[in-house]
């Protein structure tokens, strides 16, 4: 096998310094002349000036290394740290924003003068075709069927069926849902009703009637479910026929439904007005 020149070189180098040691190792220096003893030493001084800086360029390396790894390790449980600080860090802000709804709900109470329930949304339908949510109160907390569903924005919708620990909620943009409504500025009169767009429809608004764009509507407590007086949605557009009786109505609820996460239920709604109303 050839070498390369490179090798030669190398394994020359490596070959003298070994020769020029053990000539080193056995002469002894009282029996050399002073200028030989001299020359020997010249010779091998820079190999071993050399051997002296691999060496310790050798140890900088392993200790630079080993610091690299504790530096490592340090930077791990840096990084656990952190991200332990961060949870608790959104759990902290989730228990302020729960507060801050939930305080919210209490006062929404204390001014509407009703005997309410606090609940958790627990579930959402996830079918297109109805709009129902899950809240964690059910027959054991005194509910049933009917019962009216609210939050300080406005109505959510009522129960539809009740179990041991939870109930099913019927919301007011479900096909299935109406609620009498006012037009709070006219006092014009109709059924507010869900639609598969997502928002609502004020049916049966008699086409003479007032009704123009941010009107808002309430409840008008005629339907013997949910109190006087609360309040259900915008009117976003007004749409008349002149072929018919009725106007085409749009309303946009209070409630963002998409984000709902707490309700109240209405036990024993008064017979006066609710002053819900802002």
């Amino acid at each position: 096998m050839m070498f390369s020149r490179t090798s030669v070189i190398i394994i020359f180098i490596v070959v003298l310094l070994a020769i020029n040691i053990i000539g080193v190792s056995m002469v002894d220096e009282r029996k050399l002349p002073f200028d030989t003893g001299r020359v020997v030493i010249a010779s091998i001084s820079p190999f071993q000036k050399l051997m002296d800086k691999t060496s310790d360029h050798c140890k900088n390396v392993w200790r630079h290394y080993f610091q690299l790894v504790s530096v490592s390790e340090e930077n791990d449980q840096l990084r656990n740290q952190i991200r332990l600080l961060e949870n608790k860090l959104a759990e902290s802000s989730e228990i302020e924003l729960a507060n801050l709804r939930l305080r919210k709900l209490l006062i929404f109470k204390e001014r509407t003068n009703m005997q309410m329930l606090a609940s958790s949304v627990i579930a959402k339908d996830p079918s297109a075709l109805f709009k129902t949510v899950m809240i964690n109160k059910g027959r054991q907390n005194g509910l049933s069927s009917g019962l009216p569903v609210v939050l300080p924005e406005g109505i959510v919708g009522q129960i539809i069926s009740v179990a041991e620990n939870y109930s099913k909620v019927l919301l007011i943009t479900d096909g299935n849902s109406a609620v009498d409504a006012l037009v709070q500025r006219t006092r014009a009169r109709g059924l507010v009703k869900g639609s598969a767009l997502g928002d609502c429809r004020l049916a049966y608004a008699l086409r003479k009637d007032d009704i123009q764009p941010g009107d808002i509507l309430i409840s008008s407590g005629l339907d013997g479910v949910f109190p006087k007086g609360l309040r259900l949605g915008v009117v976003k557009e007004v749409v008349q026929d002149s072929r018919g009786i009725f106007q085409d109505v749009t309303v946009s609820p209070y409630v963002d439904f998409e984000k709902i996460e707490e309700a109240l239920v209405v036990l024993t709604p008064l017979q006066r007005d609710a002053s819900a109303n802002p």
